[in-house]
């Protein structure tokens, strides 16, 4: 046994082959493991500074291969952290969080390893790299020069300062709304108060009492309760679809928009520090405001251009909005409802209104989409499309949770080329909401071999209840439709450049453009059907549900696309227009936008950004506009399908592969323009997606 393989075996974080053995991961590996990886990748680092020639071998190699240290060492822990959160894990990510900051700062401002790179681009060499090669240097040398490399002296000490500071605001806004959402429980004994919930929510409310309750307390059941109502989405948003109690409703959404806005938890102080620093920091590196900065490293040319998507997108949607918002009033007048409708009232009275329109409910889907059935439709799409397989490992996997699963992904020959993590069910106690896809492993060159890509996709859908399988609602299914597309193109990739490959180094812009191009599939009636089994009976979803399904598509299509455009506006207002030391407060930026963007202004409680995890802690700060600017191509892309006809095998087996072949294998290894003409022949239009939305005349 070697040193380095000793070593590993004592401490699973310093291990650099395989499968990250998450099951023997704790908290207490982390910092021993975390300090001497950052030692040795400096240590890599400054014989690298001083015995580089400026090439491709001899700097962007070795380069590249200082990231290896840090994707088995710390990429791990981040991601435990989202799934298996607790309080040593926060200590022991905390404590490390500044030094891998300070690391990598280090290594993006190191001026020898920037002027390098420079010297490469202006080298002999240059012309006889490849396209995804060029790319790799040119994107370090701007992530070198956004990082502030050219600064010095007193700017370089305070960009270093502000960085740090910002890493951890980001995980202390993250965690307060965490720990608000855990905080906060409507526990409801009266049966009464359960009338017309569907059976899917009494179960997951009854599963969640009994998982907190006292011990000695008796059990709750789905039918005589107690019932727990919490700000989990499968929990939160079918009580406010089905609860009739409006005070209860109130109460619930009340709890919902002023999540993390006040007491230990407030995030109130913390997003005016984040927007501040922000605002220092791109300064420092000689841009105007922080939407400049970050649309320099995005497919949109400049603000004007994002300004122009929204103009477009809202000027025939904003009438629909409030054409449906009219509807709503009407049908709660028609039901006895004298009294204005009020924010609370929206979703109950939208689930009346498509249940009166289309004539199904979510409980009546849900038992012909139980998991293990819409995986396999979900898989056989794959296959269809992209001409490759996946089947479940039969490996013995370190995991990080029973429910986890694995799988390997092969290519028409039977060869593996990638695999991937399925977490699909929620864990309020430990797991952040919402739904993600993740690199666990990026493809790359190690040691001359290739290593193959592995990816997390992470949702947080209905857990099954005793021995039944998780019965998805359809909205769970496009969810995992959703992540599925960013999972493949981590994994087809065919890019051998870690900085490039799969979804790194595609512009944020352009990232959801795969993803959103698979949730359009769940509206084709011969992929749907075929993943579809009721859970007691085998019978496939019958033909009038698809098409109920198909025509509430564009259901209230105005609303929910000026909900994304006032969450979008918002965030670009913010990082452009605002000014962190004026009187104007955050909140009275989001107020004076949702005014103009929904039907009814926000309630004065409203404190929304307080949870805006997305711009305050995650990548989307000037950039949430990015969904929509990807909906725009994914509904383009899908658009060519299409065209040439949904059911013409020989046409989708063409197109599949040629979206493999560019969008899903190049992926940051060109420019995300350059990939869509070459898939669609064009430049994007928004047409498509205003008429897949029915907001075209």
């Amino acid at each position: 046994m070697t040193a380095q393989s000793a070593r590993s075996s004592d401490n699973p974080l310093l291990r650099r082959e395989g499968l990250p053995p998450f099951g023997d991961i704790s908290p207490g590996h982390i910092v021993p493991a975390v300090e001497k990886t950052l030692a040795d990748r400096e240590r890599q680092l400054e014989e690298l500074e001083r015995s580089l020639v400026p090439t491709w071998e001899g700097l962007v190699e070795p380069l590249m291969l200082l990231g290896l240290g840090l994707e088995y060492g710390w990429r791990p822990v981040r991601h435990l952290l989202n799934v298996k959160n607790s309080d040593a894990l926060r200590e022991a990510h905390e404590a490390m969080l500044p030094k891998v900051v300070a690391s990598d700062l280090r290594l993006q401002q190191s001026r020898p390893i920037y002027e390098g790179l420079v010297a490469l681009k202006k080298g002999a060499e240059w012309d006889g790299l490849s396209e995804a090669q060029k790319r790799v240097v040119d994107l370090r040398i701007r992530d070198a020069e956004h990082a502030g490399v050219g600064l010095t002296g007193n700017a370089k000490e305070r960009f270093i300062e502000i960085e740090k500071e910002l890493s951890q605001l980001a995980t202390t806004f993250q965690n307060h709304v965490l720990d608000s959402k855990k905080a906060y429980a409507l526990v409801i004994a009266d049966e009464a108060d359960t009338e017309g919930w569907p059976q899917t929510l009494k179960a997951i409310s009854a599963q969640s009492y009994n998982q907190t309750k006292s011990e000695g307390d008796p059990d709750a059941t789905p039918e005589s309760g107690p019932w727990r109502i919490t700000l989990d989405f499968p929990s939160f948003y079918p009580f406010m679809q089905h609860s009739r109690n409006t005070g209860q409703r109130k109460k619930v959404y009340l709890a919902y928009i002023t999540v993390a806005s006040s007491g230990e938890w407030d995030n109130s102080d913390l997003i005016a520090r984040i927007l501040k620093l922000r605002k220092e920091k791109v300064a420092l590196l000689g841009f105007e405001t922080y939407a400049d900065f970050s649309l320099d490293a995005k497919m949109a040319p400049s603000v004007a251009a994002v300004e122009r998507m929204f103009d477009d997108l809202s000027t025939p949607s904003k009438p629909c909005a409030v054409g449906d918002f009219e509807e709503l009033q009407a049908l709660a007048k028609e039901s006895g409802v004298d009294e204005p409708l009020k924010h609370w009232d929206l979703a109950f009275w939208a689930e009346r209104l498509r249940e009166k329109r289309f004539d199904y409910t979510d409980e009546q889907l849900r038992p012909y989409f139980p998991m293990p059935r819409v995986l396999d439709g979900l898989f056989a799409l794959t296959t269809r499309l992209f001409g490759v397989t996946v089947e479940q490992s039969r490996d013995d996997v370190s995991v990080w949770h029973p429910d986890v699963r694995y799988f390997v992904v092969r290519d028409e020959r039977g060869g593996q080329i990638s695999s991937f993590y399925l977490d699909a069910y929620t864990r309020p106690a430990e797991k952040r909401g919402g739904a993600w896809m993740d690199d666990c492993l990026a493809r790359r060159i190690v040691g001359g071999e290739l290593r193959l890509p592995v990816v997390h996709v992470t949702c947080n859908g209905t857990p099954p209840v005793g021995d039944r399988p998780s019965l998805m609602s359809f909205g769970e299914v496009e969810t995992l439709f959703h992540e599925f597309g960013h999972a493949l193109q981590g994994m087809l990739t065919t890019v051998d450049y870690s900085d490039v490959a799969g979804t790194n180094g595609v512009e944020w812009d352009a990232i959801e453009l795969a993803s959103q191009f698979m949730e359009n599939w769940c509206y084709h009636k011969p992929t749907l059907l075929g993943m579809t089994a009721h859970v007691d009976t085998g019978e496939p979803l019958p033909d009038d549900l698809f098409e109920k399904i198909r025509a509430a598509r564009t259901f209230r299509a105005g609303s929910n696309m000026m909900r994304q455009l006032e969450f979008g506006i918002t965030d670009m207002h913010l990082h452009h227009e605002f000014d962190p030391d004026g009187e104007e407060t955050a909140f009275d930026v989001h107020r004076r936008v949702a005014e103009e963007t929904s039907v009814l202004p926000p309630v004065d409680e409203n404190r929304f950004l307080c949870a805006f995890n997305h711009i305050f802690a995650g990548p989307y700060a000037a950039g949430y506009y990015s969904y929509k600017w990807a909906e725009v191509l994914s509904a383009d892309a899908f658009g060519a399908f299409e065209e040439a006809g949904l059911n013409d095998e020989s046409a989708v087996h063409d197109l599949g592969r040629r979206f493999r072949d560019t969008v899903l294998a190049e992926g940051g290894g060109r420019h995300p323009m350059d990939v869509f003409r070459d898939f669609r022949g064009r430049e994007p239009s928004t047409e498509a997606l205003l008429r897949q939305n029915g907001l075209l005349d």
